[in-house]
């Protein structure tokens, strides 16, 4: 299909701003021909957006972003075109989102130790229905004056090595791969330059992704918007034959922290497009 698109953002269900129907609007309104939806651990609110996009006729895939650890690192894999029903990643889900919310309630405990009393139910009322994450906490601690910026908050409080760091019970790669592909859909490594690794530890991570039946890579994403980023992950997408996505990673409007919809860069027109392989 022609025309703009962006296959990796974020609502209110997970720790976007927009509910699931205002991101699709949003979209809609930006004249994206087409939206993946893809909250951390969950697909709850997937539902509410292929109704809205109906209502649009814009093409709405269905997407998860899963949180998984190899080698104890942390990495993000999105699902595309996964079956939000299947009951392999809905129970795969559950355990996510039970893993989400002991983190969530260990963060705000070592907050509240280190003196920022109120943190629990802060995040809690920022996130309303979600599960509780860093980003609620950092948005309650701009929202109260407690630091200036959604980056201080990380820097001073939330980042690795800081007091209010827990790291999380992930399920390993290979895991969560299966996951998706027992959905019916496309594993993709997201934001790969995201994570600090020199090309040799990625060229290890690509490795064990496609090993694990991992079929595509974010090559324009919000996080590595310079030509040279992307003209990199395109090299590393020929290497190792993976289909190219383009996601922006869009968590709210105004927010420094991504990008808007639909903003990633283009990709190299000679790179499979991903999109084209989905139902």
């Amino acid at each position: 299909m022609s025309g703009p698109y962006d296959l990796h953002c974020h609502s209110a269900t997970s720790d976007g701003h927009l509910a699931p129907t205002e991101v699709v609007a949003r979209a809609a309104g930006l004249g994206l021909a087409a939206l993946a939806l893809t909250d951390h651990d969950t697909v709850a609110g997937v539902a509410e957006a292929q109704r809205a996009a109906a209502s649009y006729g814009l093409r709405l895939v269905p997407g998860v972003e899963l949180s998984v650890l190899w080698q104890r690192r942390t990495l993000h894999v999105v699902g595309l075109g996964v079956d939000p029903q299947e009951p392999g990643l809905q129970a795969g889900l559950a355990q996510m989102q039970r893993a989400r919310q002991e983190r969530g309630e260990a963060i705000g405990e070592r907050l509240e130790q280190a003196g920022l009393s109120g943190a629990r139910a802060g995040a809690r009322a920022v996130a309303g229905s979600a599960d509780i994450t860093r980003a609620h906490y950092a948005r309650w601690m701009v929202a109260s004056g407690q630091v200036r910026g959604f980056e201080e908050a990380f820097k001073r409080y939330l980042r690795q090595g800081r007091v209010g760091y827990v790291p999380g019970d992930w399920v390993a790669m290979e895991q969560g791969i299966e996951w998706i592909r027992g959905a019916g859909g496309i594993a993709v490594l997201a934001h790969p330059l995201g994570y600090g690794l020199t090309g040799a530890w990625l060229r290890r991570v690509l490795d064990a992704f496609t090993a694990a039946g991992g079929g595509g890579m974010e090559v324009a994403c919000g996080s590595s918007p310079e030509p040279r980023q992307v003209q990199r992950l395109g090299g590393w997408c020929r290497r190792y034959g993976l289909l190219a996505s383009a996601g922006s990673d869009f968590h709210a409007p105004g927010d420094l922290s991504s990008r808007e919809l639909g903003a990633a860069p283009a990709l190299p027109g000679d790179l499979p497009r991903l999109l084209d392989a989905l139902p």
